[in-house]
């Protein structure tokens, strides 16, 4: 059987993988793991996207964690990061969002938080699980007056936006703003906190229905973006996914401007400004080349991690950087922060357009962005890590590393979060690099069935 946990938690489509019942059971697993130290009774705090199936997972979740005596704060619609701030900062013993991120509506995610606001590491996942695949052996169910509680929050986004503001103090008078809220998460925070800074805001897809997030919108559909600021003579477009823990921007011109080249622009006024901690970002093998020229040119040190925002936040604590993330536009700001956090990667980015006075295009030019093809290849969620297991699989690649040494490189990796394999490769010519990928990426899938 598959693991459970992904590299975002737990990832499926609402009704078939993601059911009631495994929601109920890891509200019991996670609550008795994540505060079994406690003499005090425990509270969790859950938080959810704007999917239509979050309120049900939410409250199947709740009753988990009331039923093995721990009490629940349901704080409703908020973007990741928001859950992982407010967690420390009311001194829950955990946190838990309700979300999958830039997926389609019909999945949905349960991730864990602990009481700092930092994600799981893999031991504890492995325990959460092993308690759900048991069926909660000697786990204590209480009864009467020791059965947990839920308490609903309404208030909680205000302190989310306030904690932003105060941590990115900078004027956004006369710059005009294009925001892409994806339907998601981040339809309110991201427009208010921008609008209390002085912007004049353009929101766009801030009107989710439950079932329209993500669709066609925020950082995975950035066409109607570029086209609307360039219409606007915007300064800047800034997308976000269904849960605002990534941000993805478009310079005045309609150009995208992705997390590496946010990292470049930011990490280097840091670096100016001695706010750059070792003088380090950490990133992920999935960082273009062209983000480790720009580093080298500019005397800053790179940390390289598994894909995965997680494994960049493990190194970041292990050598106490400062920043650090994912081309994919999940940057974390850790002196902020505990996970990737969209609205904070805004208020960098605009505050080094500020204070430079540049626009974002020239900003954007301190990094050459080499050519990269990615290719997703469908396949079963249960077969998605034995691809190299398949010998003219192993042998296609084998072959494309050969042809790309020296002149760039080929990466392909199992999805953490969905039933994919992604075929990354990076070399000089697009158009070649964009057929031999989906080459690959079509033997993958119909090798896999």
């Amino acid at each position: 059987m598959a693991r459970l946990f992904g590299t975002d938690g737990v990832r499926g489509v609402v009704g078939e993988e993601l059911t009631i019942d495994l929601a109920v059971k890891l509200g019991q697993a996670g609550a008795h793991v994540l505060t079994r130290e406690n003499e005090h009774k425990p509270t969790i705090m859950v938080g959810c996207d704007t999917r239509i199936s979050g309120d049900m997972l939410a409250n199947a979740l709740m009753a988990g964690v009331c039923s093995v005596g721990a009490n629940a704060v349901y704080v409703g619609v908020m973007p990741t990061p928001a859950v992982a701030y407010l967690t420390k900062k009311y001194k829950v013993d955990a946190g838990v969002v309700i979300s999958a991120s830039h997926n389609p509506v019909e999945f949905n995610g349960i991730k864990f938080f602990d009481g700092n606001g930092y994600k799981l590491s893999d031991e504890l996942e492995d325990e959460i699980e092993a308690l759900i695949k048991s069926n909660m052996k000697d786990v204590p169910f209480p009864t009467g007056a020791q059965v947990g509680k839920i308490k609903y929050r309404t208030d909680a986004r205000e302190e989310y936006i306030n904690h932003s503001i105060k941590a990115v103090p900078v004027d956004l008078t006369g710059l005009k703003i294009v925001v892409d809220c994806a339907e998601g998460a981040s339809y309110y925070t991201s427009v208010e906190a921008l609008k209390e800074l002085g912007a004049t805001v353009i929101p766009i897809h801030n009107m989710p229905d439950g079932t329209n997030i993500n669709a066609n919108c925020g950082s995975t559909h950035m066409e109607e973006l570029k086209a609307r600021v360039v219409y606007e003579k915007a300064n800047i477009g800034l997308a976000f996914d269904g849960d605002a823990d990534r941000l993805l921007a478009v310079d005045e011109t309609g150009n995208l401007v992705d997390g590496d080249q946010i990292m470049a622009i930011v990490g280097n006024h840091m670096k100016a400004q001695g706010k750059l901690k070792g003088d380090t970002i950490v990133v992920t093998v999935m960082t273009n080349l062209g983000f480790t020229l720009m580093a080298k040119e500019n005397g800053i040190h790179i940390e390289q991690t598994k894909v995965g925002d997680r494994y960049v936040l493990e190194r970041m604590r292990e050598i106490d950087a400062s920043l650090g993330g994912e081309q994919s536009g999940h940057v974390i700001f850790l002196d902020e922060n505990t996970t990737g956090d969209g609205l904070l990667s805004a208020l960098h980015l605009l505050q080094v357009m500020v204070e430079t006075g540049k626009t974002l295009s020239s900003l954007a030019g301190i990094m050459t962005v080499l050519p990269q093809a990615l290719v997703n290849a469908k396949v079963p969620n249960h077969k998605k890590d034995s691809f190299m297991d398949y010998p003219e699989i192993a042998d296609a690649i084998a072959a494309l590393e050969e042809k790309f040494k020296g002149e760039g490189r080929v990466l392909i990796r199992p999805s953490g979060t969905e039933p994919k394999v992604r075929v990354m490769i990076e070399g000089k010519d697009q158009e070649e690099i964009n057929e031999d990928a989906r080459v690959l990426a079509d033997l993958i899938q119909n090798t896999i069935l």
